[in-house]
């Protein structure tokens, strides 16, 4: 459930400004939307940090880190490990360019730039050209013009002369460099000497990477105090602040208020109030879907849904059908109690997992898929688990594949349809408990899609269906949609009914999208069927090479397995998340724009 928030107005003293934040950082329970920016220069050594830790990251090894240095021993490790970065970044450039340099020399041989400025010196203009056959030869007929021959650069005729050419001649000019090929070689040994040395002082910082983990953590936390700080406004010796807290930490803010001695104001958000945060309130069952929702970076808003519950039931179901193989859920069973061997205790990500392959391992069962061999079906066991009608080898079963296959997409079906109308049940119940007029349109999606249902049906597979009723019942939503869909608490009837059918065509348009809404759940048919072919390909593949060559037949197998289960884990994420967070949630309304609660704390890990 999302958790109820206060809006709270704390104002101190002044000169107790720096006790206010301390305490309220202890506290830990005030969330403040609208920060300042941090001061600079906590910015900066963060972002300095991060660097650091990069950089470092490719020469830390196991077992080799060292505790944490104390911060008066940090600083000249860190001065000296900015140093070395900067050093290392201007080698390496100096490096390139020198390479840059020689590569753009290797055709003209090895010569002295030093010693050319020094004849130039003494008065003999040396310039050294290119060009072709032609003008060569022209140039040396030219009883006015003093040319040397060179050895051909290129390919290309070059040569030299005291004083520049004539214009009149077409050749290209070879500016003298400032450096020859051997002093750029010279240089890139040398840069090749300072990488070295870098690199041996990098391998012996990366010891200290907890160290500068910690650093990173406490620099954080001191950017986000200085915001903090910088957010509060003072007048007339007094200072406050405004944020928010939940309503269940009421009490306990109190208390400490009255320890402090502060003045404070307590008040209901404002009803277009954007900023307040959304604090979910998961329970043993529901916190499963954290990790999921950690990685898609989602959060509703707080005036909107917590679908966890609902969100992990669908999801568990939809991945189990688009991986749809129970062997491959034996393998993500036993990577789930290697993890848990592994940690002694089983993290919500694997916990989660568990609850995964388990659903994986239960449908491939029912669909009589196991590694997609469908010798899997002689053995009695396996096939004494299988519904007929689901089974992917339904001739095993007396059962038309046509058969099978409509049987699976209008469980989909079925499926899209009890979702959808979940939610607007969902709707309906919340603005029933609002005395909002509009839950008369949810009523009317809800009879919309239900009926669309049976037009998927008589669409898609073909099944038998009196069309008038249906119709009926979708015009009949479509009226109560179109009618109520615009009324709100805070406009009159007749202003509802205006807005409502100012809508009329957008209503339609999203009848329309209802069906195809529906429509959509087939994917999970399509994408679990596609990776059942793609796992009979390889197995088929593998059946090829006998003898001597089973080793390969075994590579084939792992490597297209494994493939296909990559392949399906992607699957989950384009279908089987876009199913709950595109078509449940736009029937819901939610647009999950929530800012997720953090309330100002020390914190003990790097946010990130």
């Amino acid at each position: 459930m999302i958790e109820k928030m206060k809006v709270v107005h704390i104002v101190a003293a002044a000169s107790e400004k720096t006790a206010l934040l301390d305490r309220l950082r202890t506290l830990g329970i005030v969330h403040f939307a609208e920060k300042a920016s941090a001061d600079q220069r906590h910015l900066e050594r963060f972002a300095q940090l991060s660097r650091m830790d990069m950089a470092l990251q490719e020469y830390a090894g196991p077992g080799r880190e060292t505790a944490p240095m104390s911060d008066k021993d940090f600083e000249p490790f860190y001065k000296e490990l900015a140093d070395c970065l900067e050093r290392r970044k201007t080698l390496q450039e100096k490096k390139t360019a020198a390479g840059a340099a020689a590569e753009k020399l290797a055709e003209w041989g090895d010569f002295s730039p030093e010693e050319l400025r020094e004849l130039k010196d003494q008065g003999f203009d040396i310039h050294v050209y290119r060009t072709d056959k032609k003008t060569m030869a022209a140039l040396a007929a030219d009883p006015d013009v003093k040319i040397i021959r060179l050895a051909p650069v290129g390919k290309m005729p070059t040569l030299a002369s005291i004083g520049p050419l004539p214009g009149t001649y077409p050749v290209t000019e070879f500016p003298i460099p400032d450096k020859g090929a051997g002093q750029l070689r010279r240089e890139r040994d040398d840069c090749d000497q300072g990488l070295r040395s870098c690199q041996a002082f990098l391998t012996e910082a990366a010891k200290h990477l907890p160290s500068i983990h910690d650093q990173m953590l406490k620099t954080q936390n001191a950017a986000e105090y200085s915001s903090v700080s910088n957010t509060s406004q003072s007048q007339d010796g007094l200072v406050w602040l405004t944020g928010y807290i939940p309503a269940a930490e009421v009490e306990g803010f109190k208390k400490a208020a009255a320890q402090a001695h502060w003045a404070w104001a307590m008040e209901d958000p404002a009803a277009d109030d954007d900023k307040v945060p959304t604090k979910v309130k998961y329970n043993k069952v529901t916190r499963l879907m954290i990790p999921v929702f950690d990685i898609l970076g989602v959060v509703p808003g707080y005036r909107e849904y917590d679908i966890s519950f609902w969100f992990l039931g669908f999801f568990t179901l939809f991945f189990a059908m688009i991986i749809g193989d129970a062997g491959y859920g034996c393998l993500f069973l036993l990577a789930a109690l290697v993890m848990t061997l592994k940690s002694k205790k089983a993290s919500t990500a694997v916990q989660l997992l568990w609850l995964l392959s388990i659903a994986t391992i239960v449908w491939g069962a029912l669909t009589g898929t196991w590694f997609g061999l469908e010798q899997a079906m002689d053995v009695p066991l396996l096939k004494s688990l299988v519904i007929p009608t689901f089974a992917n080898y339904p001739a095993h079963f007396g059962v038309e594949s046509t058969t099978q296959q409509n049987t699976i997409m209008k469980f989909c079906f079925i499926l899209g349809t009890v979702q959808l109308s979940l939610a607007c049940v969902m709707n309906i119940r919340r603005k029933l408990r609002e005395k909002d007029l509009s839950w008369l349109a949810d009523l009317g999606w809800l009879a919309a899609i239900d009926a669309l249902y049976f037009v998927v049906l008589y669409l898609v597979i073909g099944q038998q269906v009196n069309l008038m009723p249906v119709a009926c019942v979708v015009i009949a939503g479509f009226l109560l949609v179109v009618l109520f869909g615009g009324m709100s608490p805070d406009k009159s009837f007749g202003q509802g009914l205006k807005a409502g059918l100012g809508d009329a065509f957008t209503v339609f348009l999203n009848t329309i999208s209802a069906f195809g809404n529906i429509m959509s759940y087939i994917r999970l048919f399509a994408v679990g069927m596609a990776s059942l072919a793609i796992a009979q390909s390889f197995n088929n593949m593998a059946l090829g090479f006998k003898g001597p060559l089973v080793i390969a037949a075994v590579l084939i197998l792992l490597i297209g397995h494994g493939l296909n289960i990559v392949m399906g884990l992607l699957s989950v994420v384009v279908h089987g998340v876009r199913l709950n967070l595109l078509e449940f949630s736009g029937q819901l309304g939610m647009e999950w724009a929530g800012i997720a609660y953090d309330p100002f704390k020390k914190h003990d890990k790097i946010k990130k």
